[in-house]
C-alpha cells in the first residue's frame, strides 16, 4: 500500500481515511510527526485532532466520518441516518449519535453532536457498518431508522417520522418484515400501524 513521503519506519498508509494521532501512535508516529506532515502539506487538518492524507476524497458524509473517529462506539441514528439513507429532505447541522445509556457523554468541539441514549435491543438491533472515506461508520439500517423516528417522534416531530416512513415505503428493496422487526425492537408497532395503513 502506498505511503506518505516519510521514512518507512514512520510512514502512514494511504486509504486510512480520517486519522487521529493516537490511532497511529502504535506505529511509532508521534504527534510531532503528524504536525510536521500537516505543515508540509502531506496531511490536511479537517478538525481538531483530525487529519486526512492530502488529496483525500471528501464526501457528503464527511461529518459522519469525523463523528465516528471521535466516538468509535457511537451509532449514527435518527436525522443523520435519515439523511445518509436519503429518506428525508432535511440536512441536519448536527450528527445524531446513539450511545449506550451508561456511556460517558462525548466531549467534542467538532463536529457538533446530538447524543441520544439507546439501550438493550433498541441499541443492538439494525446496526450496519458502512465504509466511508476508508473509515468504518456504524449507521442504523433504513428500517431501524424509521422505527427510531417514531420512537423519538416527540423529539424530532411526527412529520419527520411520517416523511421517513413514506420514503422507506417508496424505496426499492424495502422489506416490510424488517420494518416490522424494527418496530417491535423499538416497541412502536402500535404507534406505526395507522400510518402504515394510511400510506400502504
Amino acid at each position: 500500500m502506498p505511503t506518505l513521503g516519510v521514512p518507512k519506519k514512520y510512514a502512514i498508509p494511504r486509504g486510512l481515511g480520517v486519522l487521529r494521532p493516537r490511532d497511529v501512535a502504535a506505529k511509532g508516529v508521534s504527534g510531532t510527526r503528524i504536525q510536521r506532515l500537516s505543515e508540509s502539506g502531506e496531511l490536511e487538518r479537517v478538525g481538531r485532532g483530525l487529519y486526512v492524507p492530502a488529496g483525500a476524497k471528501i464526501t457528503e458524509n464527511h461529518t459522519l466520518v469525523e463523528a465516528a473517529a471521535r466516538v468509535p462506539s457511537g451509532v449514527v441514528c435518527l436525522l443523520s441516518a435519515l439523511a445518509f439513507h436519503k429518506l428525508t429532505t432535511q440536512s441536519p447541522h448536527e450528527v445524531w449519535l446513539a450511545i449506550d445509556v451508561k456511556a460517558r457523554k462525548p466531549s467534542a468541539d467538532w463536529p457538533p453532536l446530538r447524543i441520544v441514549r439507546f439501550s438493550g435491543t433498541a441499541r443492538a438491533f439494525g446496526v450496519e457498518t458502512h465504509v466511508i472515506e476508508g473509515v468504518e461508520v456504524r449507521v442504523t439500517s433504513r428500517a431501524k431508522t424509521v422505527a427510531d423516528c417514531f420512537k423519538y417522534r416527540n423529539k424530532i416531530g411526527i412529520d419527520v417520522a411520517i416523511e421517513a416512513l413514506r420514503g422507506y415505503l417508496g424505496k426499492r428493496g424495502r422489506s416490510m418484515d424488517e420494518l416490522q422487526r424494527a418496530a417491535e425492537a423499538c416497541r412502536v408497532s402500535r404507534v406505526m400501524r395507522p400510518y402504515l395503513e394510511a400510506l400502504a
